[in-house]
This record gives structure tokens, sequence and C-alpha cells, in this order.
């Protein structure tokens, strides 16, 4: 279990002042640069390319709902933007003469086989057009439904490279729906890396978030470990809760309500800001490093998910502009049930 360092006295200064204006503000001229430079989302801090309409969908994401005029609370958690014609305009986008074959990364931003998938059925259509125009990709997902592809998935390995990771950081299932209420149970996703590796498929997992507290200690991040090596995971990235806008304000609600004694705790190791501390993170490293090499996760793997620090950022090697994401995004609105409020 982590225990915190003695606090020490910092003395703080403030530099500057708020920047106000009356004026409105608008576009008056815009000008080539003549150089390529990587875009930021600086909404999510992301290096994710957003465009077209296509926007985030989880828990990072929830301030990108005030894009179209809803919020980042309840709206967040009862409606979803399905871009239903984004298999066409990807299949437009990847061939043509422009497009260098980047490789294009689904769900770092969004779950691609979220609950909407079953209805809509987007990711045959972009799997394709991805392997088709040989496009190399990769899938980030806690979504069982992701099995109903797994053929796709063969195929278009055959054709490209195809990386497939799963997200599961929380092993006791009364705590997971808590967290994330509605989104498929630990043992549904363990079931998935099984099928994916039986299908002949590396899957790394993201256990991601570790909750400070709640699912870290020696014996539950042991016990992560032990699961997914016996499920046949490649290799395991474990990374701390952080939480940005929209997220915070959501997460620390809860915390509130169901583990009021941890509210203090949290404060102090976020300070406010969105990473726990320095201390915190060293330690949470050192813990998963030692479960790791217990459960013979030590094996090379594929650096895309093994150096990830959490689920969103960008590939190892690969600026924001190599990115890609056509997840579900604007066209179509239609209401999610249940609530899905999560964290990942």
């Amino acid at each position: 279990m982590y225990t915190e360092p003695e606090a020490t006295a910092v003395e703080a200064t403030l530099l500057g002042s708020l920047v106000e204006t009356r004026d409105a503000l608008s576009i008056t001229h815009i000008e080539a640069l003549g150089r390529t430079e990587a875009l930021i989302d600086i909404t999510t801090s992301t290096g994710d390319f957003i465009a077209n309409g296509v926007i985030s969908h989880n828990c990072f994401a929830r301030k990108t709902h005030e894009y179209l005029d809803l919020d980042a609370g309840r709206d967040f958690d009862t409606q979803i933007i399905v871009k239903t014609n984004v298999a066409e305009v990807l299949r437009a986008e990847v061939n043509r003469p422009s497009w260098k074959r980047e490789h294009v990364a689904l769900g770092t931003n969004t779950d691609p086989y979220q609950r909407a998938e079953g209805r809509y059925q987007l990711m045959p259509g972009i799997i394709r057009a991805l392997a088709d125009s040989g496009t190399p990709f990769s899938i980030l997902t806690k979504g069982p439904l992701l099995k109903r592809d797994l053929p796709l998935l063969q195929e278009a390995a055959k054709q490209v490279s195809v990386s497939v990771a799963v997200s599961l950081a929380v092993m006791d299932p009364e705590l997971q729906q808590k967290v994330e209420p509605g989104t498929p149970d630990p043992r549904a996703r363990l079931n998935l890396i099984r099928s994916i590796t039986d299908a002949g498929l590396d899957c790394s997992v993201l256990a991601m978030p570790i909750l400070p507290w709640l699912t870290d200690g020696e014996e539950r991040i042991d016990t992560l470990h032990a699961a997914l090596a016996e499920a046949g995971a490649s290799y395991v990235t474990t990374g701390a809760l952080h939480l940005r806008p929209g997220a915070r304000e959501w997460f620390m609600a809860w915390l509130a309500r169901e583990y009021p004694a941890l509210v203090a705790k949290y404060r102090r190791i976020y300070g406010g800001g969105s990473y726990a501390s320095k201390e915190y993170r060293h330690w949470l490293a050192d813990s998963a490093r030692t479960a790791r090499r217990r459960h013979g996760f030590d094996k090379p793997a594929d650096l895309m998910w093994r150096e990830r620090k959490d689920p969103d950022s960008p590939v190892p090697g690969e600026t924001a502009s190599n990115q890609m994401v056509p997840n579900q995004g604007a066209l179509t609105t239609a209401a999610a049930a249940p609530s899905q409020p999560a964290l990942f």
C-alpha cells in the first residue's frame, strides 16, 4: 500500500495577472507556416487529431460535449454522438493520393466497441477501409463486442500491422461497477483477452486507471497481473488515475459519496492538478514492474502499448499528425441507456 511522504512547507508567489478583454474575438487572417507542426487537442491535452466532426467520448472528453451545446455532466452520461457515415468518409480519406499510410489509432479517445456499436455496426467498415488501403492500425477497447470482428481482424492482420489492447484495471466486480456502471465486468474483459489470443492475435492490457487506496497495493496489483497472465495477455501497462477537467468534477463527487474518507488523501496527492504526485507514480511503477516480472511479462512487447502513460497518450515514436481517430462522431444523436459515467 502506498504511504504518503511527510508534507513539507512550500512558499508560492503569483507572477503576472489575468488577461481579460471585452472585445469579441474572431479569426481575421490565416497564414501558411511552410512547415508541419504537431496538432494538440487543448481540451484533452492529447496529441490526437480531431476533425470532420469526430470527437472524443470517454471521461477525458467530457468537456468536448460542450462543443455541441451539451453539458459535460448529465448530457455526457446520457447522449452518444454517432457519425453514421464514418466508414465511407474514412475510405475516401485513406484512398487519397496524399495519404501516407500512417498508423491509425482507434480507441485512444473513445471506445469503438461501446454499446452503440452493436446497433450501428460501424467498425467492420472501418476495419475493411483501413486494411484495403494498406493502413496499419490499433484498437483499444473494453468491449467484448470486438469478438464479433475477430475474423475481420485476422484477415486485416494478413495485410497490415494490427495491434489490439484491452482496458482492465479493476478486478473487484462490485467496485468496478461502482466506478464504471453498465460497462463490461472484469470476467467479460478477461474472456475477451482469451478470445483475442485464441484468434492468434497478441493482446496487450492497459491496466488504467489504478485508483489510489482503492485498487493499488501490492496484493491487488499482483492479483490483477496473475489473472491477465492466465488469460494470455502479451503485456501489461499500468498507470495511475489522472483527473482532467470534466472527469475531475465527476470523480471527486463520486468519491465524496462512496468513499468520503479518501477525499482529503486524493486532494493531497493530486494537489489540484490532473496527475498524481511524482512520488505516487514512482511507487506504482515499481510495484507494477515487480508484478510484471513475477508473472512473465518481461518479454518484448508492442511498444505502442508498452510505453503508454495513459490510454489516450500518443503512439510512441509518432507525431500527433500521424494519428487519425475515426470513431463515433457527429451526425446522429441517440440516448444511451443506462447512463455510463466511466473512467475508461
